[in-house]
């Protein structure tokens, strides 16, 4: 992918990364030395899978759903891990609850892995998890990145970004939206920043909060709510069958497929953009063995023509960061996160 594809603007998501080496020699004992043993390095204690379970922080439909269910699939058929991966929808509190179920009571679980994306991270930011810090868990792995979308029904009166804007100024209070977050989570944050680069006041939009994307896409279909700030995955299905009108991409281009005809906010005049990754993490007190041999297992399942399939099927793009790289990546976002809830107002 072309470094401009992912040079985002405004509150794009920024990843630095920063990759190092190091060489060095051992050097042997001489032969024939008296009295000295080349001591062997302790190996490390071996891992393998045993019943691996991956929790999908909010209900069947969203994206973090999909990111479980669609990794599952892919590491069973490439046939890196042999049994049926157990995926668990666990939804609260915008992944809350299945954060603090991480910490709490399954701290030392090598077979858990738990969908994470920049709403997790944005939660993080605003200290919405209680006590938690993105310190209490280890960051194991992106896989994959898309971009969000504005969307309504397909008889909204909404035809592009300015329709929206101008009903928002006439009266802020007749568009609902609605988003697979909480209050002040990821497509809430999504509406704020679009608003505030039209010039209205964030705080005076109407926006309901979901239990995932896909109960606020039912929601939406069904007159509940107005507009749904989605991601690419969780309104793919419904573009294509015509119930949805996209009306924008946050994104620095047009996206594939049925997108290839919506215009970015950008193009509409409005510089906005929003990149999620699709990723996880894992317990804190993941042994070092097991950590490393996710890290492994996902940069295997990254490489695979199954996971490309998944991936090009659900509009993801092709976007890979593990281990300690992914660990200072999450560390930069939920610090530029913070501030950006900060210049909101949302937090103090």
């Amino acid at each position: 992918m072309s470094a401009k594809r992912w040079k985002l603007a405004g509150i794009a998501l920024i990843a630095v990364l920063i990759l190092s080496g190091c060489t060095g020699a051992i050097q042997a004992p001489a032969a024939g030395t008296a009295g000295t043993e080349a001591e062997a390095a302790p190996a490390e204690p071996s891992f393998s899978p045993g019943q691996v379970e991956c929790i999908a922080p909010a209900n069947p439909g969203g994206g973090w759903d999909f990111t479980c269910r669609a990794i599952s699939q892919a590491l069973n058929e490439a046939g890196i891990v042999g049994s049926t991966i157990r995926v668990t929808n666990m939804a609260g509190g915008g992944g809350g609850i299945a954060y603090a179920h991480t910490v709490t009571q399954r701290n030392n679980d090598d077979n858990l892995i738990v969908a994470a994306s920049p709403a997790t991270t944005l939660r993080l930011a605003q200290k919405q998890f209680e006590q938690f810090t993105e310190d209490d868990v280890r960051w194991l792995a992106a896989l994959g990145a898309e971009y969000a979308v504005i969307s309504g029904r397909s008889d909204s009166p909404c035809q592009n970004l300015d329709d929206l804007v101008n009903a928002l100024r006439e009266d802020p209070a007749a568009v609902n939206f609605g988003g697979g977050s909480a209050i002040g989570g990821q497509d809430h944050m999504k509406v704020l920043v679009l608003a505030q680069q039209a010039g209205l006041d964030p705080l005076s939009l109407k926006y309901t909060p979901f239990d995932g994307g896909g109960e606020a896409m039912t929601a939406m279909l069904g007159g509940f709510i107005d507009v749904f700030p989605g991601d690419i995955s969780e309104v793919l299905g419904q573009a294509e069958a015509g119930d949805v009108r996209v009306i924008a991409g946050l994104a620095p281009e047009r996206g594939p497929g049925p997108f290839e005809d919506v215009p970015t906010a950008r193009e509409q005049g409005y510089d906005v953009e929003w990149v999620i990754f699709r990723g996880f993490y894992v317990p804190g007190n993941m042994s070092d063995a097991a950590y490393n041999w996710w890290v492994d297992a996902m940069k295997q399942v990254s490489e695979s023509s199954e996971w490309a399939t998944l991936r090009q099927q659900a509009g993801l793009e092709a976007y890979f960061i593990a281990g300690d790289d992914f660990e200072q990546f999450v560390d930069k976002q939920v610090a530029t996160f913070r501030q950006l809830s900060l210049d909101l107002g949302l937090i103090e």
